[in-house]
């Protein structure tokens, strides 16, 4: 027991606050020297990822603009051009830890990032569905760029599909960004997917009318004015009698890939048919109301005060 307090009392008396500031400094004093010597490599590696970005820029317009010119889902060329970008800065990354010196010290980290990697993996959830999905979607050709389409009541045109949200730009022209993950999971309508829509015109003519008339002329002016294709065609039918009217729809076809042909078909359809109901003297009724307000006249005798002359 003595013999141990006693090499205890001689280790502090070797200790030195000087020695030890000594030894801090220079070990200061070698890292900065290995910091001069591996001067010129960081400006060469900042140099090379400088060079590499400029390049995977340049390589991403030319491979949108050429190689992926044939493809004509916008959406599958902006993602492969950038999935381009990403690989040509990541090998500039590389290159760069080469001139560095830690490609060794790099493959060590990496050999150990497992458990760090399921950790960041849990945590990013959210983002990683968004990236599938982003990736799901740029090769999904139900949705396009330019495409008008319609999910959770939002309604618009596909502006940008990218690798976390898709862009649709309103009629409004207001923007709605929606994740990828919460639009792949949800139903949408694509109106820009068919060639031809068909579309609803109702109106309503006095019960005076001659219906089989309203039903011939409706059918002449629509087929005049609207192709049909094969297996297409006009189609009228009478609904129901109404308060003041028989109400009749009409349906045709339209070559439309957006929805403001359809709403000029329809703009243009309600005015070919008021303008031959006017010239064929068909009455397009609307509701009237007769209010019948009964009238008490309220007899009143004013009595007579005056003295009467006997």
């Amino acid at each position: 027991m003595q013999e141990t307090v006693q090499e205890v009392q001689e280790a502090q008396e070797k200790f030195s606050v000087n020695d030890a500031i000594s030894g801090l400094w220079n070990k200061l004093d070698g890292w900065f020297d290995a910091l001069i010597l591996k001067l010129p490599n960081m400006v060469v590696a900042i140099l090379v990822l400088v060079i590499f970005y400029f390049v995977a820029k340049m390589l991403r317009n030319v491979s949108y603009k050429i190689l992926f010119k044939k493809i004509q889902q916008e959406s599958i060329r902006q993602m492969l051009s950038k999935i381009i970008f990403a690989v040509v800065v990541l090998v500039g990354f590389f290159v760069a830890l080469g001139v560095l010196e830690l490609d060794k010290v790099l493959t060590s980290v990496l050999a150990g990032a497992g458990v760090v990697g399921l950790a960041i993996g849990l945590a990013l959830q959210g983002t990683l569905s968004n990236t599938f999905s982003g990736l799901m979607l740029s090769f999904l050709p139900k949705v396009r760029i330019g495409d008008f389409i319609e999910t959770q009541d939002k309604k618009g045109y596909v502006t940008e599909i990218n690798l976390r949200n898709i862009s649709i730009r309103q009629t409004d022209n207001e923007y709605v960004i929606i994740p990828n993950s919460i639009f792949i999971d949800n139903p949408f309508t694509n109106y820009s997917w068919t060639e031809r829509s068909r579309v609803d015109v109702s109106c309503g003519v006095g019960y005076e009318s001659d219906l089989q008339q309203v039903e011939d002329l409706v059918v002449k002016i629509i087929s005049e004015n609207f192709e049909q294709r094969e297996n297409e065609g006009v189609e009228f039918f009478f609904t129901e009698f109404g308060d003041s009217s028989i109400n009749f729809v009409t349906r045709f076809w339209i070559s439309s890939k957006k929805p403001k042909p359809k709403l000029q078909a329809q703009h243009e359809a309600i005015k070919l048919i008021k303008k031959h109901f006017d010239a064929h003297d068909i009455n397009i009724p609307f509701p009237i109301r007769t209010l019948d307000f009964a009238k008490n006249r309220l007899r009143m005798e004013e009595p007579n005060t005056g003295d009467r002359d006997e």
